[in-house]
């Protein structure tokens, strides 16, 4: 076994403490004797400075943060550097006091000697023997007290430093103890350079963070995809490698940024709709997650990627899809009409067989119709060419008109579809309607609520389907909630992904394409609104879509200055010129 390392590197490093402080003694002693007190500056003291200056520099670098193997020998070497100086000082002629001192110092250094084992003792022999030999042939104190004196000085201490360090029999915890550990601190080892092996040969680019934004880890990907080397941006401000834009190419703010956010708010995130650019100034569409390392304030770890092939990818497929739904759309539609016109008693005469099959090919080509149009619209909020046409909107007045159009389709299957906007009657029978103003598009919502709604007279087989508005002074909340089967637990994480459907013996013989609710999410994302659901599998669900509030006053501001500029419009058309379409504004009524 290496001698060096009986003791963790925390000792060595202790242990090198020790040492620099005696080596600091030992030069102003001897420094003292050379300059203050008139001694000679003769061979071995000049040897004694030189081993002392050694032994200092080599304790500072042991307590620096270097491998602890390293500093383990750094730690020893400065010891044995010191005893060395000690030992010449004490050869010299120097005067009592520095001369005690110097006794006290090498008896300090012994006390630490026995952490480093028989290499330290056959050094510390190596310096205290000769100078025994030399003090008794000139017969200096060869007395009892003398010697005395001597084993308190020079074999007490290294006695102690055995029995500190080594001396007394282990017990058999104790050494299971000790076994134990080198076993965690092999296994530490091992996991560490193991994740090194990962960070280093990853993809994807990792950059570690300290809690001011500075680079402190950079992995080979990162490197190469930025084009920045370790030594470069090891200790540079974030924002010196990662310069982060937005599609057009401008620089985001703070605000905006994921990785100021997360650096103040400790909140992990993800974004995939921003660029970066590298060193030599190209950009690349990234994919980057900046996840919080412990507390607010510990720093973070930034993970990226360049996603400009895999976009460029997706964006060929969904040209293919939307391409492909929108011609197959067409022959579609006509059958559709032909088998509409084939069901139509006043242009056709067939028997009640016949309209059996033809009816059950009409829903049939209505179904695929439906899946050609989700298909078209998906593509388009995936690549996003959706246009958000946002305008002030009563959500009550708006969706008691959903739920209207809604009605029959309940009907058709025996459900109750009822509108509760939070309605009150009070005492004079005077219905007081509450009001909640959004700043939404109109068709996406539409869309959104007719999927919801749709979706709950799907999958109730008998009961009832409740729509309902309600909110705060910050935010409303649509809610629908039906009576139905209900979702099981593992399958709500999934439930708005594309292509995503709860597969049981309840679902299979219900029709359907995976793509409503995803749609729904994408088109509620696009308004700037929240879905989520909540459900107890057989007791129902709730789907709930929130979206920002706007004040009775800033709404009603809004439509009245709609309402003076298509006046305007309208008074500066020419006649014989047509006017534009206006759209009738919400009448005011009673907040809520």
């Amino acid at each position: 076994m290496n001698p060096i390392n009986l003791f963790p590197s925390l000792w060595h490093r202790r242990a090198a403490s020790v040492t620099a402080m005696g080596s600091i003694v030992l030069l102003a002693l001897i420094g003292y004797a050379i300059f203050s007190a008139g001694e000679s500056a003769n061979i071995i003291l000049l040897e004694s400075i030189a081993a002392g200056s050694i032994a200092f520099i080599l304790a500072i670098l042991a307590r620096f943060p270097i491998p602890g193997r390293v500093a383990s020998w750094f730690s020893f070497l400065g010891f044995a550097f010191a005893v060395t100086a000690t030992g010449l000082g004490l050869m010299t002629d120097t005067s009592t006091n520095i001369h005690i001192i110097l006794v006290l110092v090498l008896a300090l250094l012994s006390l630490v000697g026995g952490l480093f084992g028989p290499l330290a003792w056959i050094i510390l022999i190596a310096v205290i023997a000769p100078y025994m030999a030399i003090h008794f042939i000139n017969g200096e104190d060869v007395t009892i007290s003398g010697n005395l004196a001597f084993t308190a000085f020079y074999v007490l201490p290294v006695l102690a430093s055995w029995l500190l360090w080594h001396g007394g029999p282990r017990r058999p915890s104790q050494a299971s103890g000790d076994r134990a550990y080198s076993t965690v601190a092999e296994q530490l080892n091992q996991v560490s350079n193991e994740s090194e092996i990962v960070i280093s040969t990853i993809a994807d680019g990792v950059v570690a963070l300290n809690n001011k934004g500075e680079v402190q880890l950079i992995n080979p990907a990162a490197q190469k995809t930025l084009g920045w080397t370790k030594n470069d941006s090891l200790g540079l401000d974030y924002r010196s490698i990662i310069k982060l834009q937005d599609k057009q190419g401008n620089p985001i703010d703070d605000n905006l940024n994921p990785i100021t956010i997360t650096l103040h708010t400790n909140k992990s995130l993800e974004r995939s709709d921003l660029t970066m650019q590298t060193n030599s100034g190209k950009t690349f569409l990234a994919r980057i997650t900046v996840t919080a390392v412990g507390a607010v304030g510990d720093g973070v770890i930034v993970v990226f990627r360049d996603v400009t092939a895999e976009k460029a990818e997706e964006r060929e497929q969904a040209e293919f899809i939307s391409t492909a739904s929108h011609e197959m759309r067409t022959p579609v539609a006509a059958i559709e009409g032909y088998l509409g016109l084939a069901l139509n008693p006043n242009t056709a005469a067939i028997d009640e067989k016949a309209r059996l099959y033809l009816t059950k090919a009409h829903e049939s080509a209505q179904h695929l119709g439906r899946l050609f149009q989700d298909l078209l619209d998906v593509t388009k909020a995936d690549d996003g060419r959706l246009r958000n046409l946002p305008s002030v909107t009563d959500l009550v007045a708006f969706c008691s008109d959903v739920v209207t159009g809604m009605t029959p389709k309940a009907s058709e299957k025996g459900l109750t579809l009822t509108f509760a906007s939070l309605a009150d009657t009070s005492a004079s029978e005077h219905k007081l309607t509450p009001v909640y103003y959004a700043d939404v598009d109109n068709d996406h919502l539409r869309e959104i609520m007719n999927n919801l709604i749709e979706n709950a007279i799907k999958y109730t087989k008998s009961g009832t389907v409740t729509v309902n508005v309600s909110g705060d002074n910050d935010s409303c909340e649509i809610t629908v909630h039906d009576s139905g089967i209900g979702i099981p637990r593992e399958d709500i994480p999934h439930l708005f992904q594309k292509f995503y459907r709860v597969d049981n013996t309840d679902t299979r013989e219900i029709g359907g394409t995976g793509l409503g609710l995803y749609l729904c999410r994408r088109l509620v994302e696009l308004i700037g609104g929240k879905i989520w659901v909540e459900s107890e599998y057989g007791h129902g669900s709730t789907f709930t879509v929130s979206l920002a509030r706007l004040s009775f006053e800033d709404a009603q501001a809004r439509l009245k200055a709609i309402a003076e500029q298509r006046q305007r419009q309208a008074a500066n058309t020419r006649p014989g010129e047509s006017q534009p379409q206006a759209t009738p504004s919400v009448p005011p009524t009673t907040p809520a």
